[in-house]
């Protein structure tokens, strides 16, 4: 009876695709928050204000050791020049392993227009930092002495990059980037695929309006690919906004789709699920500050608690310059 437990918590881990030991800097939706910079480092600078984003993301309210994660990033240009820094700080705990991690940007804009009324910019970012991962082994059960559970805190610190570009064009815009660029060494004597963290990440989308439309809509889809474990998803968002006299009012919805599945026993025989999550989203700008909310539901029919996961997300803007683009880009205006 232990093991089967142990199997349907196993499966339910997978299928959630909660963070495990050494996962990087987890990639939820809250990118879609006015925070592309979180996930793409050639993002840092690209607006026309210097941003600061603290966001906290809880799962499973009142499940102890629930995954939790906070994340504070800023990131601006340098005057008037095309270049840009960045830095982003966060701590993520799920069960017995949490990690926490500082990383600094520098991002360079290229501007390929004869005016800066049309935007067509490449932009390129770097990242680097380090990683400190933990692993508390002091409250594991076992029967008697084993190899691979020492019953200590077990740490390990690792230096790592993310490299990337993006491209804007008019009302459009791609990105591309690859995180964990370099290999790691594991703790508790994990596997190969635990020490390639390498992962990457594309977007695509755009935003429309009429002429002098107060509403704007912008569609968008990200792809993600695991090199280590050869897992792959994608997320397929729609975000509409509304302009208001004190700022701009927003909302949307990503619903995210893996392709790789696991399986399980359902008492009949063996069945499979792949990941399948939905994600309602509403933020509000009012002047220089930001909120937004964020939900996402587990659509897969075993998941570990019927609870979603919440997350909240505060952004304050300042040294603002004057809007330059004639185009429907929020992330650039």
């Amino acid at each position: 009876m232990k093991l089967k437990n142990i199997f349907f918590l196993f499966v339910g881990v997978l299928c959630s695709q909660i963070t495990i030991s050494q996962e990087g800097l987890p990639i939820y939706t809250d990118y879609l928050t006015d925070n592309y910079y979180l996930i793409h480092p050639s993002m840092a600078g690209i607006a026309n204000c210097t941003k600061v984003r603290l966001t906290a993301r809880q799962q499973w309210f009142g499940h102890e050791d629930a995954p939790k994660l906070l994340t504070l990033s800023i990131n601006g240009r340098v005057g008037e020049t095309p270049s840009a820094f960045g830095g982003i700080l966060y701590t993520d705990k799920n069960g017995y392993h949490s990690q926490t991690g500082a990383y600094v940007t520098y991002a360079h804009h290229l501007m390929f227009s004869r005016s800066e009324l049309d935007l067509n910019m490449l932009s390129f970012g770097l990242s680097a930092g380090f990683i400190q991962y933990k692993l508390d082994e002091t409250t594991f059960l076992f029967d008697g002495p084993d190899n691979i559970i020492d019953g200590i805190v077990q740490s390990e610190t690792n230096f790592n990059i993310d490299f990337g570009f993006s491209y804007h064009y008019l009302d459009y815009y791609a990105h591309a980037t690859v995180k964990n660029v370099l290999k790691n060494s594991g703790i508790n004597n994990d596997i190969e695929i635990t020490s390639n963290l390498r992962r990457y990440l594309f977007s695509v989308g755009g935003v429309f309006g009429r002429l002098g439309s107060e509403w704007s809509y912008e569609p968008s889809i990200m792809y993600q690919y695991k090199e280590g474990t050869q897992e792959a998803s994608i997320d397929i968002n729609g975000k509409v906004y509304k302009e208001m006299d004190f700022g701009k009012l927003w909302g949307g919805i990503s619903y995210r789709n893996s392709f790789d599945g696991a399986q399980y026993i359902d008492g009949s025989g063996i069945s499979s699920q792949k990941l399948r999550q939905i994600t309602p989203i509403l933020g509000v700008d009012y002047n220089q500050f930001m909120f937004a909310y964020t939900y996402t539901y587990q659509m897969n029919s075993l998941v570990f608690t019927n609870g979603g996961f919440h997350q909240l997300t505060l952004g304050y803007n300042f040294n603002c310059r004057k809007e330059k683009y004639d185009c429907k880009c929020p992330a650039v205006n």
